[in-house]
């Protein structure tokens, strides 16, 4: 009996400790986790800016539409379809 537990102790204690470096929540497995975790952050990290970058190129876009567009009434005169173009004269 003597013998006993501490050979059960042991041998759970051998038991945990394998968990902890071959098991579902092991260090290395956690390491790998963690290095996956950064990996995917930093890939965000650039998708969102190549979104970002997109989005204002597309409201330069508009922006530059409107702006050929103004000037294009303005300096040329240019009408729309079922527009009436009145010019004033000073």
């Amino acid at each position: 009996m003597n013998r006993i537990i501490p050979a059960i102790l042991i041998g759970l204690l051998v038991l945990f400790q394998a968990q902890l470096w071959r098991g579902r929540g092991s260090v290395p497995n956690v390491q790998q986790m963690q290095r996956n975790l950064d990996n995917q952050l930093t890939k965000n990290t650039n998708a969102k800016a190549a979104n970002d970058q997109l989005a204002a190129e597309v409201g330069d876009l508009k922006e530059g539409l409107e702006m050929v567009e103004e000037k294009a009434r303005s300096e040329l005169g240019m009408v729309k379809p079922n527009e009436i173009f009145v010019q004033v004269t000073r």
